[in-house]
């Protein structure tokens, strides 16, 4: 695995639960608002080094009755090709875990779903589900295996029986009201959906600060959303 970056504890990227977070390195997309540069390109990812994977697991031994999950965010974590095998160790610790994907690969999220490794899932939608302008938001590199991968992924977590919950950062310059209808009803009936407004961290992938939503357009947009699905604001 390549790692990036490891933080201990965190009270909201798992509901419920205390958990750590692995950020892996490297990432098959290049969305416009990623404020996480050094774990997308490969010419900053260089620059930070790989995070060793005993750390954490000496970590998450010392700390069995602090920690109750592990989740795997990046980058995307289904490019590492050792993905399985590590969440395989961390589950046989005991751990919940948690990923966080683009669904992009969606053999690897079926055989963790079906292999019992994986027990909360959330995933992002970037954008309403034609291949065109999903392609262009996530900065031309779509190819259609990719797209189908996307559509299946969404199937197969909105079929599955795990805790899951899809999202989609939201910005003036990149979604519209429109948009997120679109994405509204293609999910119809999932488990949760939540609008994750833009926040401005220093820098994002596309290089250009964009504009996030005001608090008002935003509850119309889930008040006119919430017939098709359970929608929320994750970042109130």
């Amino acid at each position: 695995m390549r790692i990036g970056g490891f933080q201990k504890l965190s009270l909201v990227d798992y509901p419920g639960k205390v958990s750590a977070i692995v950020f892996t390195k490297g990432c098959n997309f290049r969305c416009k608002f990623c404020y996480v540069p050094q774990l997308v390109l490969p010419e900053r990812m260089e620059s930070i080094g790989d995070f060793p994977e005993e750390e954490i697991f000496s970590y998450l031994e010392k700390n069995r009755g602090l920690v109750d999950a592990v989740v795997i965010t990046g980058g995307e974590p289904t490019i590492q090709p050792d993905l399985v095998e590590f969440v395989e160790r961390i589950k046989s610790m005991g751990f919940l875990v948690g990923l966080e994907t683009n669904g992009t690969n969606s053999k690897v999220l079926e055989r963790l779903i079906d292999e019992g490794l994986v027990d909360y899932v959330g995933m992002d939608i970037k954008t309403r589900l034609e291949f065109g302008k999903y392609r262009e938001m996530v900065g031309g590199v779509l190819t259609e295996e990719m797209f189908e991968n996307v559509q299946r992924s969404i199937e197969l977590l909105m079929n599955s029986k795990i805790e899951y919950d899809f999202r989609t950062t939201i910005a003036k310059e990149i979604i519209s009201k429109d948009d997120i209808v679109e994405i509204c009803k293609r999910i119809r009936g999932a488990r949760v959906y939540y609008l994750q407004n833009f926040r401005w961290y220093g820098e994002v992938v596309g290089g250009k600060r964009l504009t996030p939503y005001e608090k008002e357009e935003i509850e119309e947009i889930i008040e006119e959303c919430k017939k098709f699905v359970n929608i929320r604001l994750r970042n109130p």
